[in-house]
């Protein structure tokens, strides 16, 4: 931002929520790169590669002798989600795929939410310096990438249908239930299948950024004290920031668990029949 003047508290919203992407170079691109929001998909990318490194450190790490810190703390995790994934899952062979990608999508968002936790100005402001301008840090906090994720839920829920019922079976499936097989209820069926498909998704979705985006704004007006100049504004900044990342730690984790389960249950739907 312009360092001749101090921003408004609304211009300093305004410039922490937006996105970097290049809509001011868009026109000169072969490709309107303008629609990516960069980087949302750098911190997303980068922590995903965080969490692969992190699952494989501790599987290539695991004995059979008295457990370390480390790799106590990820089996309480697997053991975690290997009892939700069975609670919900009853076929073991879709439980090997489901339930290390349950821990996965975990891990993921609790990393991306953790984000968060930063302090609000230190990442932009360590940008600027390298001439990026905007940055928005918390992935999750992006519609897109959230419902980027709940979409890929969508197309593993499909997959299982046809998978476990057969083109035909999940075929017939949509255009029966949930009022029957006659005919004229096959297109009030069908319809009531599309609306509950997208309805998950979006809802999938919509929960975990309506939340993140929450915090992250809350997160914002409180660095707003600190820019006050005054020793009350000072220590609001402090106290204010440090009791709600103290309770924002609690929605990060949750967060992340309720998404996790959602994709369990979900997956699990798609093993059942009407």
């Amino acid at each position: 931002m312009s360092a001749e003047h101090l921003p408004t508290s609304g211009e300093y919203i305004v410039h922490h929520l937006t996105h970097l992407n290049t809509t001011g170079e868009a026109q000169k691109a072969v490709i309107d790169w303008s629609i990516f929001n960069i980087d949302s998909l750098f911190y997303s990318i980068v922590l995903g590669l965080i969490t692969i490194f992190f699952l494989w450190k501790a599987a290539s790490k695991a004995t059979s002798g008295v457990p370390g810190r480390f790799q106590a703390a990820v089996e309480i995790l697997v053991e975690m989600v290997a009892e939700q994934a069975k609670g919900v899952i009853h076929s073991e062979q879709s439980r090997k795929f489901v339930a290390p990608l349950g821990l996965t999508v975990f891990v993921w968002i609790f990393l991306m939410n953790a984000m968060d936790l930063l302090p609000v100005d230190l990442l932009p402001n360590i940008g600027q310096m390298f001439g990026i301008h905007y940055q928005r840090v918390v992935g999750t906090a992006d519609l897109n990438i959230s419902l980027g994720m709940s979409i890929s839920v969508l197309f593993i829920c499909l997959y299982y249908n046809l998978k476990i019922k057969g083109v035909n079976g999940w075929v017939h499936e949509l255009f029966t239930a949930p009022f029957g097989n006659h005919p004229i209820l096959w297109p009030i069926n069908f319809l009531m299948q599309l609306i509950e498909f997208a309805s998950k998704t979006i809802s999938h979705g919509m929960r975990l950024f309506g939340n993140m985006y929450a915090g992250e704004l809350v997160f914002m007006l409180i660095a707003l004290l600190g820019g006050t100049a005054t020793v009350f504004g000072f220590l609001g900044n402090v106290i204010a920031g440090s009791v709600w990342a103290i309770f924002h730690i609690l929605i990060i984790t949750l967060q992340a668990f309720i998404f996790m389960m959602l994709t369990l249950v979900y997956v699990g739907q798609a093993h059942e029949g009407h």
